[in-house]
């Protein structure tokens, strides 16, 4: 059998992987059948994954396999692209001084003396850019002694600085490569953020079918949401996890989390799950809510995107299994029943205030309550009411 197909129906021979006498045995593959679910990158798509269905299908008309599609489902994950950073090394000024010199900021002036002019101010410069090390700037700014070390050809070269007395980068997103010095060292961001800012980081970033820029300025968001949601378990040295009962409004906020990240998971949308648990953790720190009740579902719905910081929530709250093994919790619908609408009241569709109101309380009576409140006929200015708009649950409209 030809390498390459070994290589693009390996998945069959897992099925029945000691078999002497078959690929895959009949019982096997009816048990097995073909594979749920497909995730690669989307280079595969001109590669294995031709192979892959044409030896399926070989083996389908042989009457060896029972599926005529290798997978059930597939998904092809984006390209992670870089954002490159630039420096801009002055050739000449655009008007020169008298001997044609490049000017630099000591005052010294001499041919091919290396001079490198900040990106706000290139425009005043013929220069070229250079690709510098991403490692080495953060935020567009350029850490000038690193970039001394890491081009000792330049280690003398002086820049020309912006008025906040920095040198800031130009930038593009583009694919990740060394000759750009824009690939990213997981290892160096695992060491300054943690393991738990790099994973929810990468999903945040978008779809996971499109291709997305890395851009470390970015996961700053991410670490310090990580941090907010450690606030709510300690202050300080101080364990702040309570077994107090929680309220409707966190029962509220923890459900539609669930909710929320069940769907994601399902449907493969991790980075609107990371926006969700933002949210969660937001109304949670406003609420001050250190409840077990809710920290403990929580960390357990965090888990598959965080699971080092949810597997120390877990155990504080008073277990001692991994959060790994917890059953992912159910959202009850009751919790997500409105009970109460803001409706904004407006007049000739202006928005003037807003009323809390019951969620059932019909139209008509909407309508009564608005009229009635203090501030209607400030708006209304003495002019006679000629209709009143009511959409349940969204916005009261007077028309005079």
């Amino acid at each position: 059998m030809p390498g390459f197909a070994g290589s693009s129906a390996y998945y069959l021979r897992y099925e029945d992987p000691k078999n002497e006498n078959a690929l895959v045995s009949k019982e096997a593959n009816d048990y097995w059948g073909n594979v749920d679910l497909y995730i690669g990158g989307t280079e595969h798509a001109t590669g294995h994954l031709i192979y892959s269905r044409f030896w399926n299908k070989f083996l389908y008309d042989l009457g060896l396999i029972k599926n005529d599609e290798p997978f059930q489902k597939m998904i092809n994950q984006g390209m992670i692209q870089g954002r490159s950073n630039f420096v801009y090394r002055i050739i000449a000024p655009l008007n020169p001084p008298e001997g044609g010199k490049t000017p630099s900021p000591s005052g010294r002036v001499g041919v091919g003396l290396p001079v490198f002019v900040s990106y706000n101010l290139k425009n005043q410069y013929d220069t070229t850019e250079i690709h510098v090390d991403v490692n080495i700037v953060s935020n567009d700014i350029l850490d000038i002694e690193k970039f001394r070390v890491w081009r000792p050809e330049f280690a003398d070269a002086e820049f020309i600085l912006e008025e906040d007395g920095k040198y800031h980068c130009g930038w593009v997103v583009e694919k990740m490569s060394k000759s750009m010095y824009n690939v990213v060292n997981p290892d160096d961001i695992v060491e300054k953020y943690g393991a738990d800012t790099l994973r929810l980081y990468e999903m945040f970033l978008g779809p996971i079918e499109q291709s997305k820029p890395w851009d470390t300025n970015g996961i700053d968001g991410v670490h310090r949401f990580l941090k907010r949601l450690w606030s709510l378990v300690y202050n300080g040295d101080k364990l702040l996890i309570n077994n107090d009962l929680p309220t409707n409004e966190e029962l509220k906020i923890l459900h539609k989390t669930i909710k929320k990240v069940a769907f994601d998971i399902e449907n493969f949308s991790f980075n609107t799950s990371v926006s969700a648990f933002m949210i969660c953790v937001n109304e949670l720190y406003s609420a001050k809510c250190s409840k077990r009740a809710i920290l403990e579902p929580l960390s357990i719905i965090l888990a598959p995107f965080a699971p080092h910081i949810a597997e120390e929530i877990y155990h504080l709250c008073g277990n001692e299994t991994s959060v790994c093994d917890a059953k992912f919790p159910d959202f009850d619908e009751k919790y997500l029943v409105e009970n109460s609408v803001k409706y904004p009241i407006s007049f000739n569709g202006r928005v003037r205030f807003t009323l809390e109101l019951p969620a059932d309380m019909p139209p008509a009576e909407v309508e009564k309550t608005a009229l009635a409140n203090e501030q209607t006929p400030k708006w209304l200015e003495g002019k006679p009411i000629k209709k009143v708009i009511v959409v349940p649950k969204k916005i009261v409209n007077v028309v005079y």
